[in-house]
This record gives C-alpha cells, structure tokens and sequence, in this order.
C-alpha cells in the first residue's frame, strides 16, 4: 500500500501524551491492526478533545509536543494511526523507541523546533485542525491555516528516508536482501 503524507491534521497540544493513551494495553491481544482502528487515542485526556468525533475520522497528520509515543515499546501505537490513515506525526520530539518504530513501519515522525510548532498550533481552526502537506524529498511541510500558509524544514537520516521510502522496515529488507 502506497501512504500519502499530509492531509488534514489533528492538533494535539499536549505534551508527554504516552502509548497508553495512543492505544490502550487492554487492546494488545488484538491480533490484527484492523482490529485496533476504533481505539485510536480511546484514553487521551485532552480538553476539546474527542476520540470519536469528526477531526480525528478525518485526520491525516498528527501534530503536538514534545516527548510524543512516551511509555512502552509497543508497535502497537505506530500501529493504530497506520490502520487509521495516519501516516504522519510531528512533533518537537518523540520517545526513541516509538519513533524508530514509525519509521520500520513505514511511516514519517517529523520533529520539528518548539517556535515551528507553536506557530502551527496557532494556526488550527476552530476544531483543533489544519491543512499539512509533507514534500519528503525536499524535507518539506506546508501548512494551511487560517490565515497563511507556512513551510518548514525538517531532518530525517538518509537510512530513516530510506525506509519511509520503501513502506517499511519489511520491504526495505524484502527489495535489497
């Protein structure tokens, strides 16, 4: 499956928000990703946040704080915004497991500094949402919202692009072993 990175977002403006609160550990004996789909962010207390609401059905990106995917190791939170279309976090910074984990998967987890996203956390509309676009071969973020469009550069190693490129750890392994 080809992913596509951006799309509407999901401003979530907190920081700490651990793998617990991304998929809690009582769905873990789940044995397939579909089966995680309607549990995504179940236990996340944010104010004006709802996990069964519209925003996050249609979100696309994630964006928030520092120290995102905290917590346990668990592929499973990766897991449940890949069955959910969610093929982009950014983030001032991630917990290492947790990101490296987004990469094997085949998906983009963009750190960017505190002032890019508290300038994208002012953009948000009225429901905690805005537009990104992610140019991966240029390193690039376009953001639309409500009143300008904004673009940020990120990092992301060579090996990293590499398997985001491939759609994961499975088929970068698959096409070069």
């Amino acid at each position: 499956m080809k992913k596509t990175f951006g799309g509407p977002a999901i401003v979530l403006d907190r920081s700490d928000i651990n793998t617990d609160e991304i998929i809690p550990a009582k769905y873990l004996t789940e044995v397939t990703k579909e089966a995680l789909k309607p549990y995504c962010l179940e236990d996340l207390k944010l104010e004006g946040f709802d996990a069964n609401g519209e925003v996050l059905k249609k979100a696309r990106v994630v964006v928030t704080r520092e120290n995102f995917g905290c917590g346990s190791s668990r592929e499973h939170a990766p897991w449940v915004f890949e069955v959910n279309d969610i093929h982009t976090v950014i983030a001032e910074s991630y917990a290492r497991i947790f990101r490296q984990n987004m990469f094997n998967c085949g998906m983009l987890a963009i750190e960017l500094p505190k002032s890019d996203i508290d300038a994208l956390m002012l953009e948000k509309d009225a429901n905690g949402a805005i537009d990104i676009q992610v140019q991966l071969q240029e390193q690039k973020v376009v953001a639309k919202g409500n009143g300008q469009e904004m673009s940020f550069v990120f990092e992301i190693s060579p090996f990293d692009k590499a398997l985001v490129e491939a759609g994961g750890w499975v088929e970068y392994a698959d096409a070069r072993y």
